[in-house]
């Protein structure tokens, strides 16, 4: 009989169902989606019953597409979007909609955090600097804007840990996904006393906190009859989808270092220790494997300002990309590709979500600089692409500072594009390794926790076996002295951007008030 492990992975557009073998081949997958809303400027929830609707939909699609039978398959496993704040009542009913991580709305809590936890002390115990994007402020914020919703709460969740109780009746949480909450102490792998205690959070309202490969429980009669599955199944709690990314890029041994080239982008290395930066630049999260740490940066645009670039400047490359059955982004790496590195000059801030790490300034904004009358588009295009590389290198760097880097795996969409990984290969004057999956590495990194929670792998080793290289590609050493050179005038010009950034933010805030 054949051995399947489920992987769900419960992203911000919708649920993407992976069916593995025990060899780690996919057998199949299915997609189905659901709706964020944007009640407000800054807002962003989702609906939990139409996570719950997605899994049993895309369960059966996926059971069905494989040919698959329920008792065939064996666990269930989970990759989530982090840091969101989801209160339900002792039935696991939502009480709200869930906050999910891209909302903003707690600048308020995230200051009285500041004053009453402190920046440093928050920092250290939980790996991340006090912000508005953990689920801690949007909590707060809860508590402070909808009292009677905080009053019934019984448990504050996360994403796969809202499908875990209706799943199993369970209320459970892993390290990694724990570790996104400004509330867990990252060292102890406890909820951090400290922390709550300063902010009146009780420990009660936390779920119970387990390394990723713990077996939360099995599908209940009641849950198998919606999703399709065979009441008995065990269920692996899985993690975060930043720490599933990492197992599923093959980063399972200390200095390990993947990036992923997605909308936003990260690095992120496995260490044995948490990696503290001086100037809070970078943070921490649990690995799956829970000996291991995550030091991490993200940026906000990294796709994103490629796809802002092609859907705003490259309007004839996209129809003729359209007449010919291409991709756009083919065409414009096309062009691109005939540019010298360095885009003759020309630098592109990639801020156009503002910025979380390195950065961590809210107001920066994107720009071209160094524009002038014979620029051409492909050098825009090349210019766009190693901008997201030099911004990328502020974390690499830091990183770096702890311990050698040799070489870095590159997972994502983005990892498609071959100008792209070349330019950062230059930039960054390291080997690149490409894996087999590139985009199904996070569901992938679910599936091995998975194993490892039913024995069916000996540890997370294992994905080695399963996501293999299947193209290095080594750096220029000829463009290492251009690239340090520009990448050093893109920080100087970021830096004398921060006053003009201000400017334009309050500039921002008082026309928003006010009525043309």
């Amino acid at each position: 009989m054949e051995r399947y492990i489920l992987a769900h992975d419960l992203g911000t557009s919708g649920n993407k169902a992976t069916l593995y073998r025990a060899d780690g081949t996919l057998a199949a997958s299915a997609v189905a989606s659901y709706e964020t809303r944007y009640p407000h400027p800054g807002w962003a929830e989702q609906d939990p019953e139409d996570w719950w609707r997605a899994i049993c939909e895309s369960s059966k699609d996926l059971m069905a597409r494989a040919g698959a039978a329920p008792g065939e398959v064996a666990c269930i496993s989970f990759s989530a979007q982090m840091m969101g704040c989801l209160l339900v009542d002792k039935d696991g009913t939502p009480l709200r909609p869930m906050i999910i991580w891209a909302d903003t709305r707690a600048a308020a809590q995230e200051k009285r955090m500041l004053d009453t936890a402190g920046m440093e002390t928050v920092y250290r115990v939980t790996g991340h600097r006090a912000s508005a994007s953990y689920s801690a402020a949007k909590l707060l914020w809860v508590r402070d804007n909808e009292p009677e919703v905080y009053a019934k709460a019984c448990k504050m969740l996360h994403a796969k840990d809202f499908i875990i109780h209706r799943l199993t009746g369970r209320f459970v949480t892993d390290y990694s996904d724990a570790s996104g909450t400004n509330l867990f102490d990252i060292r102890k792998k406890e909820w951090s006393k400290e922390i709550c205690a300063a902010l009146d959070i009780p420990l009660a309202l936390l779920p119970e906190p387990h390394p990723s490969a713990d077996v939360a429980g099995t599908v209940t009669e009641r849950a198998a009859r919606a999703c399709g599955l065979l009441a008995g199944t065990p269920v692996v709690i899985g993690g975060g989808d930043g720490s599933c990314a990492c197992v599923g890029a093959g980063v399972v041994a200390e200095g390990n270092t993947y990036c992923v080239l997605g909308s936003s982008s990260w690095i992120s290395t496995a260490s044995r220790e948490p990696v503290y930066d001086d100037k809070m630049r970078t943070f921490n999260w649990v690995h799956l494997d829970p000996a291991f740490y995550t030091p991490c940066g993200t940026m906000q645009a990294a796709g994103v300002s490629y796809s802002w670039y092609r859907d705003t400047l490259c309007a004839e490359e996209r129809l003729a990309a359209k007449a010919a059955g291409k991709s756009a982004y083919a065409l414009i790496d096309e062009a691109a590709r005939s540019t010298r590195p360095g885009a003759n000059g020309l630098l592109y801030l990639p801020y156009l979500l503002g910025e979380r790490s390195p950065r961590w300034n809210h107001a920066a904004r994107g720009a071209f600089v160094g524009l002038d009358i014979t620029t051409t588009r492909a050098e825009m295009s090349r210019a766009v692409m190693e901008g997201v590389g030099y911004n990328l290198k502020v974390i690499l760097d830091i990183l770096e500072g702890r311990q050698p880097i040799e070489a870095l795996t590159l997972i994502g969409g983005g990892a498609k594009g071959r100008l792209w990984l070349e330019i950062l290969a230059d930039i960054w004057q390291k080997p690149l390794e490409v894996p087999a999956y590139l985009e199904e590495a996070t569901s992938l990194g679910a599936a091995v926790c998975g194993g490892v929670g039913v024995g069916l792998f000996p540890d997370y080793s294992a994905v080695r076996q399963f996501n293999k290289t299947v193209e290095r590609i080594e750096p220029n050493r000829a463009n290492a002295g251009r690239y340090q050179t520009l990448y050093a005038a893109f920080n100087e010009a970021y830096e004398a951007l921060v006053p003009v950034y201000g400017k334009l933010a309050a500039y921002r805030a008082q026309t928003e008030e006010k009525p043309c």
